[in-house]
């Protein structure tokens, strides 16, 4: 039985609703909805761009709102995740609920209103993909939770892509299918050394479900399909040559610390926080999780630089233009 979050107390404070959103995926999607609409073709009004980044920055939040929300219960009785506001009692279920639908009701409407309904229209699908089909309806049910799941994570670079010029073409779910690939071994590798943590919340993330051994050899195919996706803009385009040259070395890079972390035995025994069941920073493991720790990290890295260079390669071109 779950046991659920605390009722909400009288200390909340403006932080707790800000910590809602998530602010550091947020960061992640702004990043990468930015890349999206720099990246694709034609001009767009810097305030109508501004105004686009902020409504897409205020979805994510809206989601992730939803998220803790809907979760408070399960991220009550995780290490990761028990210090969220509702999950610690901070703010009250309904509170968060209201603030990520009125939050989801104002960014989609601005952003139709702002730029066009097609790029209204994907924010508000990945809204309530993320909300309810992914947390309602997937993370408890399936070990590929986190496969279907990560298409939420995916559309910020569509949509940014949309609102810039009313059209998805091929070259935006390039963009898309680059984070969709990324996102198992980057979330896997975080499972292996979180798994009490998931299997202690009834979620079965694909160590609980599969076992370690099995879930390092998926993070290796994952890895062999995903580098060359996310090389493939270099060949074909939005990137160019600095896009290729970076996405190339830190392609093999990512795959050497994946096949190091399938050789290894990260996952096949509990993490030590996990053990003595302390409190423990994202990357304090033990040493034979050491190679989980270092793809999840270097997973990060390699992510940002990607869509850096593209948007770096995007802006020199511009200015040269």
């Amino acid at each position: 039985m779950t046991q659920a979050p605390a009722p909400a107390l009288s200390t909340t404070q403006p932080e707790d609703f800000f910590q809602l959103l998530k602010p550091r995926v947020m960061s992640l999607v702004i990043f990468t909805a930015a890349t999206g609409l720099v990246v694709a073709p034609g001009s767009i009004h810097p305030l109508v761009a501004a105004i686009a980044i902020l409504c897409i920055a205020v979805g994510a939040g809206a989601a992730g709102a939803l998220n803790m929300a809907l979760e408070g219960e399960t991220d009550a009785l995780m290490r990761r995740t028990r210090g969220r506001p509702v999950a610690a009692g901070r703010l009250r279920q309904n509170d968060a609920l209201v603030f990520g639908v009125v939050l989801s009701v104002f960014s989609v409407m601005l952003l139709g209103m702002n730029t066009n309904w097609l790029a209204a229209g994907l924010l508000g699908m990945t809204i309530v993909y993320y909300a309810v089909f992914y947390t309602m309806m997937l993370k408890r049910r399936t070990p590929q939770n986190i496969v279907i799941g990560g298409a939420a994570g995916a559309f910020p670079p569509v949509i940014g892509w949309a609102a810039a010029t009313g059209d998805a073409p091929w070259q935006a779910w390039l963009l898309f299918l680059i984070i969709f690939l990324w996102t198992p071994p980057h979330s896997w590798a975080l499972a292996l050394y979180s798994t009490g943590d998931y299997a202690k919340a009834g979620i079965p993330m694909m160590p609980v479900a599969r076992g370690a051994r099995s879930t390092r050899l998926q993070i290796l195919i994952y890895s062999l399909v995903f580098v060359p996706v996310a090389i493939a803009p270099g060949l074909v385009g939005p990137g160019g040559p600095v896009y290729l040259v970076v996405s190339t070395l830190g392609g093999l890079m990512f795959l050497a610390l994946a096949f190091r972390l399938w050789r290894s035995r990260a996952g096949d025994e509990p993490d030590k926080a996990e053990a003595v069941g302390r409190e423990a920073a994202l990357y304090d493991v033990r040493a034979e999780a050491k190679p989980a720790r270092n793809l999840f990290a270097f997973s990060i890295l390699y992510l940002m630089v990607l869509f850096a260079a593209l948007l770096i390669e995007s802006v020199a071109t511009f200015g040269a233009a």
